[in-house]
């Protein structure tokens, strides 16, 4: 590994934070020496694709709120990040609203009762769209990382589905497990 790798964990960007703290990536990107940013793209309802209908537990008719995001690292894109909320959890708050949230998602979610007792991920490596391709600004050849997470509360209802594309080189995703 050179250390032009970044070695990324979720456990922050699970965990509510102060509201007067900085977001979670922003802190990790000041660790590191560098500025963390992030651009909403989109925020409002719409229409699930099968595969978050599936992760949220929803009815195919069901509305669901999505953040379209571009995650910056010293101002170049490094990440998109989709987050789904169902309807009736997210219309009417913050998280519909095409501004950051102070203390971020995790912690306005903790504060309407939604509060993650579970997070199921998945990765895998593809290559990216034509639109994916441009605005992280990779090359013909380079593959990105896809990792999909559910966090479900202390009942195994699922609250919130993250779809994130980031490029493949230089990435590094760990897991730490903790046993009893």
């Amino acid at each position: 590994m050179s250390d032009s790798t970044w070695v990324s964990t979720s456990l922050p960007y699970l965990t509510p934070r102060q509201k007067e703290r900085p977001e979670s990536w922003a802190a990790e990107a000041a660790a590191r020496g560098g500025k963390g940013t992030q651009r909403i793209a989109y925020a409002g309802e719409t229409t699930p694709s099968e595969d978050i209908a599936m992760l949220l537990a929803l009815p195919a008719e069901e509305t669901v709120i999505v953040r379209r995001r571009v995650i910056e690292l010293d101002g170049e894109p490094c990440e998109l990040t989709d987050t789904y909320y169902p309807a009736p959890i997210a219309r009417g708050t913050r998280l519909a609203d095409e501004r950051k949230i102070p203390g971020g998602a995790v912690t306005l979610l903790a504060e309407l009762g939604h509060i993650g007792a579970c997070v199921r991920e998945d990765v895998t490596a593809r290559m990216p769209s034509p639109e994916e391709r441009d605005i992280l600004h990779l090359g013909p050849d380079e593959p990105v990382l896809h990792l999909s997470r559910v966090t479900l509360d202390a009942d195994d209802c699922p609250f919130q589905a993250d779809m994130m594309v980031m490029p493949a080189l230089r990435r590094r995703l760990r897991y730490e497990i903790r046993i009893g």
